[in-house]
C-alpha cells in the first residue's frame, strides 16, 4: 500500500509536466493504473481513458521510464501552425498598416487621407491582379483566390459605415418601444452587393473560355505571329496575336463570342453608372473652383461656346465636327466641358448679381447650357469608354474624405476597366475571324470565276459584321442611353452626319494606358 501511494505521488509530481508532451503518444499507452483515495483507504483502479482527457488521473508508471524526448510545441506532428495562415495575417497587418499610415511609412502625419490611401489599395491591388489578362483565358487558382481573399479585406471596411434608423423593439410585457439602430449606410447596403455580383460575373466570364480549341494566341515575334499580324493587332503591339481556322470559327463558337460580350457589355455599364453617380456625388474640392475662369467661354472657347448656345443644336453633328483623333484632345474637349458645366451650376447658386460668378445670362438660357452640355460628356463617355479620368474627377478622388464613397469609386471604377478589357479581347477574335471569313469568300469567288446575287448578299453581310468590329458603331450594339434608358433622337435622323468620315474613334483602355492603375495624385 505504502508502495503504490509513493508512486500516486510520483505521478501526481509529473503530471503537468507529462500533458506537454505529443497526445499521439498517449493513444498507444496501455491501461493506466489510478490511486484511488476513499474514507481514507487506498485503492488501485485500472483506466483506460488517456491522460489527456482524464485530468484527474495519475499515471502509475514511473516518469523516467514514459516520459518521451523534449518536442517544441511549434513542431508538435498533429498540431503545427498554419504557415499560410500567418503569412495572410502578417500581410493583413502590413496592409492595414500602409493605410493607416495614409502611404507614410516615415510615420511624420505626411501622409495622404483614410479614403485616398484606400482607392489606392483597391487600384493597385486590381492592376497586379489583372494587370496580365492579355488573353482570353480563366485567371489562374492562385491569383484568382487572392483576388478574392484580398478585396474582401478592402471592402471589410464598409461594414463598419453605419447609419441610424428608427425600428421597433418589443418587450417581454408587450409594450412596443420605438428604438434607433445602427445599418450599412444605404448607397453601401445598395451598391457593394450590385458591385461584387459584377465582379464574379466577369470572372465567371473568364472561366467560361476554359478549354476553347478554335481561337489560339501565337507569340508576335514568331512567323506564324507574323502572318497574323493585321492593322487592329498592331495597334495593340504589346499583345499576342489571335490565330482562328482558316475559315474561320464555327457557329457555335461565334454565337457564344457575341454572348458574352454582351454579357460583358452589361456589365462594364453598370459599373459605369455606378462610378459615375458616385463621382457626381463627390464634391467639388475648393482648389479646383479656384482654377476655374469666371464665365463658360473663356472655358470652352469662342467656337465651341458658339455652338453649344445656338438655338439649334445637334450633339452628334457637334462630335463630328470636332477633331478628336488622339486621346489628349478627346481629354482636353471633356476637360473644357466639365469646367463649364461647374461654372454654370455655380452661377445658377449665386443671389448676388454684384459678385464675379454673376451674369446678365437668364436662368433658362443657362440651364439649356447646362443640359447640352452634359449631353456631350455623356455622349464622349459612351464613345470613349476607356478614356483617362478628367482633371475634375482625379481633383474629387484626391481631395475626397468619405471613405464609403471611396471605395465605391475606385471598386467601380476597375470593374469598368476590366470588363472594357475583356469586352477588347473579344473584339480581337471577332476581327480576326472576320477577315478569315472575308478571305474565305473571296477565294470561294475567285475560284468559281463570279458569285450570285445571294452570296453577294452574304458576303456584303460578313462584310458589315467584320466592319462592326472593326469600327464598334454604337449603332450596332447597345449603348449606354439605351442601358440608363434615354432615347438617343439625334440619331433618329438618318440625314444628319453622325460622325466624320476620316475619325473613327479609338478606344483606350484605362488599364492599358495607366501602366499599373496608378493612382489619381500620381496622374496628375
Amino acid at each position: 500500500m505504502v508502495a503504490a501511494l509513493e508512486r500516486g505521488l510520483s505521478a501526481s509530481k509529473s503530471f503537468n509536466f507529462k500533458r506537454m508532451f505529443d497526445s499521439s503518444s498517449i493513444k498507444h499507452q496501455k491501461p493506466q493504473t489510478i490511486v484511488v483515495e476513499k474514507g481514507g483507504d487506498s485503492h488501485l483502479v485500472e483506466s483506460n481513458t488517456p491522460k489527456s482527457q482524464n485530468s484527474d488521473s495519475l499515471s502509475s508508471e514511473s516518469p523516467v521510464e514514459t516520459i518521451p524526448p523534449m518536442i517544441s510545441p511549434l513542431n508538435r506532428p498533429g498540431k503545427r501552425p498554419d504557415h499560410r495562415q500567418q503569412a495572410d495575417t502578417e500581410m493583413l497587418k502590413d496592409r492595414f498598416a500602409k493605410l493607416l499610415l495614409g502611404e507614410d511609412m516615415s510615420g511624420g502625419g505626411k501622409g495622404v487621407s483614410s479614403a485616398l490611401a484606400l482607392s489606392n489599395a483597391i487600384t493597385n491591388l486590381a492592376a497586379s491582379i489583372f494587370g496580365e489578362q492579355t488573353k482570353l483565358q480563366p485567371m489562374p487558382q492562385d491569383r484568382q483566390a487572392r483576388w478574392k481573399k484580398e478585396i474582401d479585406w478592402l471592402l471589410s471596411v464598409t461594414d463598419h459605415i453605419v447609419e441610424f434608423v428608427p425600428s421597433q423593439q418589443t418587450s417581454k410585457e408587450g409594450v412596443c418601444t420605438e428604438i434607433m439602430v445602427t445599418r450599412q449606410r444605404g448607397d453601401l447596403l445598395m451598391n457593394i452587393p450590385a458591385l461584387r455580383k459584377l465582379d464574379a460575373m466577369l470572372i465567371d466570364t473568364l472561366d467560361n473560355f476554359k478549354g476553347h480549341n478554335e481561337f489560339y494566341y501565337v507569340s508576335r515575334d514568331s512567323e506564324e505571329g507574323k502572318q497574323a499580324s493585321n492593322a487592329r493587332s498592331n495597334d495593340k503591339w504589346w499583345l499576342p496575336p489571335v490565330k482562328v481556322p482558316p475559315g474561320g470559327l464555327s457557329e457555335p463558337a461565334r454565337r457564344m463570342l457575341y454572348f458574352q460580350k454582351d454579357s460583358v457589355t452589361q456589365v462594364q455599364k453598370a459599373a459605369m453608372a455606378i462610378n459615375a453617380q458616385v463621382l457626381s456625388e463627390m464634391a467639388i474640392p475648393e482648389s479646383y473652383i479656384e482654377s476655374l475662369p469666371k464665365n463658360g467661354r473663356a472655358s470652352l472657347g469662342d467656337s465651341i461656346y458658339k455652338s453649344i448656345t445656338e438655338e439649334w443644336f445637334d450633339p452628334e453633328q457637334f462630335l463630328s465636327m470636332l477633331d478628336m483623333s488622339t486621346e489628349h484632345k478627346v481629354l482636353d474637349l471633356k476637360n473644357k466641358i466639365e469646367a463649364s458645366v461647374v461654372i454654370w451650376k455655380r452661377k445658377l447658386h449665386v443671389k448676388d448679381s454684384k459678385s464675379s460668378w454673376g451674369s446678365a445670362v437668364s436662368l433658362e438660357k443657362r440651364e439649356l447650357f447646362e443640359e447640352r452640355a452634359e449631353t456631350i460628356l455623356v455622349l464622349l463617355k459612351q464613345k470613349f469608354p476607356g478614356l483617362p479620368q478628367s482633371s475634375l474627377d482625379i481633383s474629387k478622388i484626391q481631395f475626397n474624405k468619405d471613405v464609403g464613397q471611396a471605395v465605391l469609386e475606385s471598386y467601380s471604377r476597375i470593374l469598368e476597366s476590366l470588363a472594357y478589357t475583356v469586352m477588347s479581347r473579344i473584339e480581337d477574335v471577332l476581327y480576326t475571324d472576320s477577315l478569315a471569313l472575308k478571305q474565305t469568300l473571296l477565294v470561294e469567288e475567285t475560284s468559281d470565276g463570279g458569285r450570285t446575287t445571294e452570296t453577294d448578299s452574304e458576303s456584303a453581310g460578313s462584310s458589315n459584321s467584320g466592319e462592326e468590329t472593326e469600327k464598334l458603331d454604337p449603332r450596332y450594339s447597345k449603348t449606354l442611353l439605351d442601358f440608363m434608358g434615354w432615347s438617343d433622337n439625334s440619331s433618329k435622323s438618318s440625314d444628319k452626319p453622325t460622325k466624320s468620315p476620316g475619325l473613327t474613334p479609338k478606344k483606350f483602355s484605362y488599364l492599358e494606358n495607366l501602366n499599373g492603375f496608378r493612382s489619381p495624385k500620381a496622374r496628375q
